[in-house]
């Protein structure tokens, strides 16, 4: 008969027939018993959820949250601020808290000025995880050397120009 069989069909024709030892039945019995009552269809937990709540908490999980918040808001600074507004204003920066937004002109930033409550208490219902604690508006961008963080004193660059 083994003339006719390859080594390996033989070898499996030989294990097919050996009964699994009395220790291993009682191991399969019991691990059984524990897992039936968690793998029973229609129990508690079993529902699978949506797919937003496991983004979202994997956004919280690795701390995304802030960084996502924040460009949310810049995305939709139109629904914030309204339409008008947005056409004339865009939020430029967001540095320890202060949400810098740069108008088209000076008038304009003067006027969302006094808006400043309305549109600070907009950002913080809407984007609480961004971080926002204040609004700052500033009219058109116009090089300065008066400055900022590499600001030193003196009369700056008086040669550039001609």
């Amino acid at each position: 008969m083994t003339d006719d069989i390859p080594e390996t069909i033989s070898t499996y024709l030989r294990l097919r027939g050996l009964e699994p030892s009395r220790r291993a039945q009682w191991r399969n019995k019991k691990k059984r018993r524990t897992d039936d009552d968690d793998n029973q269809p229609f129990m508690k937990g079993r529902d699978p959820g949506s797919i937003g709540d496991a983004l979202d908490g994997l956004t919280r999980a690795h701390g995304w949250a802030p960084q996502l918040a924040r460009e949310d808001l810049v995305r939709q600074w139109e629904d914030v601020a309204g339409a008008e507004t947005a056409q004339h204003s865009s939020p430029v920066s967001l540095n320890d808290g202060t949400l810098t937004i740069q108008c088209d002109s000076t008038a304009w930033a003067k006027n969302l000025s006094y808006m400043r409550a309305q549109i600070l208490t907009q950002i913080v219902t809407r984007y609480p995880e961004a971080g926002v604690s204040s609004v700052r508006f500033v009219g058109p961008d116009v090089p300065t050397w008066k400055w900022g963080p590499r600001s030193i004193p003196g009369r700056g660059p008086r040669d550039t120009y001609g």
